[in-house]
C-alpha cells in the first residue's frame, strides 16, 4: 500500500509582494525572502513505518514500500532523498528509474535548460508598482521603491523638500526629486554644491577707489587721510578741512588734494607749529624804506615812518617829543603848558574793556589835586578814561575798533591848586596805529 503526502506551495502576497506567506510544507526564508522546501524525512521522526521508506518531495513527502519494484524510482530525482529506517546490512534494492515534469516555485519558472530561472517582473511588466514608482526585480520576487530625491508614503512617491533639511548653507530651492543652493551676494558655492565661500571682493578688482577692506560677505572702502568717503561708499573726495574750522589756521587756510596748508599775510611768518603767524619787525632787521631823518615804527605787519615832532607857534621844541608854550608868552594863557608825543600800536579787534594806555603827573604839588580826560580824538566813544589814584588815570578801550586805522587822542591832565588859585594842563598827544590783523 502507497501512502501519499504531496502539497503545492502557494504564495499569498498582500501589498504586491511585500509580504508573503507560505503554505503547508514550505517555511519562508527571511533573508531571500522566499518559500523554500520543508524536508520532513529529516524533521519528522519515524515519517514512513515498516518497510515503508521516506521520499522528500517539493512541498511534501512520500512513503515507498522497500521491496515494490514498481514504485522505485519515479521519485527519485536530483531534488530528492530517501531515508531508509535503519537495517541490518544486506542488498540495496534496485528501483526502475521513471521521470516526471519538474515543479517551479512562485517567482521562477522553467528554462531552455529545464531549471528553474528567477521571473524578471520589471522586463515583463508583471509587476504592481504604482506608476510613480520603479520597479527593483529581486530573486523570485521585486520591489516597488522611488527615485532619489523622492520618499514612499502610502504607495505614492512623494518629493522631498531638500530645503526643510538645511541641505544648504544659506538660499535653497526644491525642485521635483531634487534641489538648488546658491549662495547670497558676496558668496560663491562651493564643489559640493551646498556650501558657501566668502568671495575676498579686494583680490581680484579693486571695488575701491583708494582702500579696501574685505569682510565676511562684502567689503568697505576707506580713504587715506585727507579724503571722505562720498555716499556711494566707493569713491573718495578731497575732504576740506578749512571748513571744519576758523580755528586751523591764525591768518588763512588753503586746502589742498589730501590735506591743507596755513598762509601768513605780508609783514608775518609762519611759525614752526605751521598755523600761527608771527610779525616781521622791519625796523629790527632794517628792512625798511625811511629816511635818515624819519624813525622806523614798527607795527604787526607793517611799519610806519615817524617824522621829527615839530612845534607849532607859540610852542618851543624842548627834547624831540616834547613842546613847552612858554608862561610869558600871552599867547599861551589858554594853551596847555606841555604837548608830550606818543605812539604805540594795537591789533585789531582787541578784546574789551582793555586798558591800553597810563598818564601820571610827574611833579605833585602841596594843595593841587590833578583832573585827567579825554580832550579830543574820541569821536566815536571808544575810549574813557579812569582815574586810579590822586595823580594817575588809565585810558580804557570800551569798544573794539579794526584795523588799519590810524586814531590820535590828545589825553589832558588838568593841575587845581586852590593855594595858589592856579589851574593848568599839560597834554599828552598819543597816536594810535591800529593793524589790519588781530595778531
Amino acid at each position: 500500500r502507497i501512502l501519499t503526502a504531496f502539497t503545492l506551495a502557494v504564495c499569498l502576497s498582500s501589498h504586491g509582494k511585500a509580504q508573503q506567506q507560505c503554505t503547508n510544507g514550505f517555511d519562508l526564508d527571511r533573508a531571500s525572502g522566499q518559500c523554500l522546501d520543508i524536508d520532513e524525512c529529516r524533521t519528522i521522526p519515524e515519517a514512513c513505518r515498516g518497510d515503508m521508506v521516506c521520499v522528500n518531495q517539493n512541498g511534501g513527502y512520500l512513503c515507498v514500500p522497500r521491496t515494490n519494484p514498481v514504485y522505485r524510482s519515479p521519485y527519485l530525482n536530483p531534488y530528492s532523498n530517501i531515508y531508509p529506517p535503519p537495517q541490518a546490512p544486506g542488498p540495496v534494492p534496485n528501483y526502475p528509474t521513471v521521470t516526471r515534469p519538474l515543479m517551479c516555485r512562485f517567482g521562477y519558472q522553467l528554462d531552455e535548460n529545464n531549471q528553474c530561472a528567477d521571473v524578471d517582473e520589471c522586463a515583463s511588466d508583471s509587476h504592481q508598482c504604482n506608476p510613480t514608482q520603479i520597479c527593483i526585480n529581486t530573486e523570485g520576487g521585486y520591489t516597488c521603491s522611488c527615485t532619489e530625491g523622492y520618499w514612499l508614503l502610502e504607495g505614492q512617491c512623494l518629493d522631498i523638500d531638500e530645503c526643510r533639511y538645511g541641505y544648504c548653507q544659506q538660499l535653497c530651492a526644491n525642485v521635483p526629486g531634487s534641489y538648488s543652493c546658491t549662495c547670497n551676494p558676496g558668496f560663491t558655492l562651493n564643489d559640493d554644491g551646498r556650501s558657501c565661500q566668502d568671495v575676498n571682493e579686494c583680490t581680484n578688482e579693486n571695488p575701491c577707489t583708494q582702500t579696501c577692506v574685505n569682510t565676511y560677505g562684502s567689503f568697505l572702502c576707506r580713504c587715506e587721510p585727507g579724503y571722505e568717503l562720498e555716499a556711494d561708499g566707493v569713491n573718495c573726495s578731497d575732504m576740506d578741512e578749512c571748513s571744519f574750522s576758523e580755528f586751523l589756521c591764525q591768518h588763512e587756510c588753503v586746502n589742498g588734494p589730501g590735506s591743507y596748508y596755513c598762509i601768513c599775510p605780508p609783514g608775518y611768518n609762519l611759525l614752526d607749529d605751521s598755523r600761527s603767524c608771527q610779525d616781521i619787525n622791519e625796523c629790527e632787521t632794517r628792512n625798511f624804506t625811511c629816511t635818515s631823518q624819519q624813525t622806523c615804527f614798527n607795527i604787526p605787519g607793517e611799519y610806519k615812518c615817524l617824522d621829527p615832532v615839530r612845534c607849532e607857534d607859540p610852542y618851543i621844541q624842548i627834547n624831540e617829543n616834547r613842546c613847552m608854550c612858554p608862561a610869558e608868552n600871552a599867547g599861551c594863557r589858554d594853551q596847555p603848558f606841555t604837548i608830550l608825543y606818543r605812539v604805540m600800536d594795537m591789533v585789531s579787534g582787541r578784546s574789551v574793556p582793555s586798558d591800553i594806555f597810563q598818564m601820571q603827573a610827574t611833579t605833585r604839588y602841596p594843595g593841587a589835586y590833578y583832573i585827567f580826560q579825554i580832550k579830543s580824538g574820541n569821536e566815536g566813544r571808544e575810549f574813557y578814561m579812569r582815574q586810579t589814584g590822586p595823580i594817575s588815570a588809565t585810558l580804557v578801550m570800551t569798544r573794539p575798533v579794526k584795523g588799519p586805522r590810524t586814531i590820535q587822542l590828545d589825553l589832558e591832565m588838568i593841575t587845581v591848586n586852590t593855594v595858589i588859585n592856579f589851574r593848568g594842563s599839560s597834554v599828552i598827544r598819543l597816536r594810535i596805529y591800529v593793524s589790519q590783523y588781530s595778531f
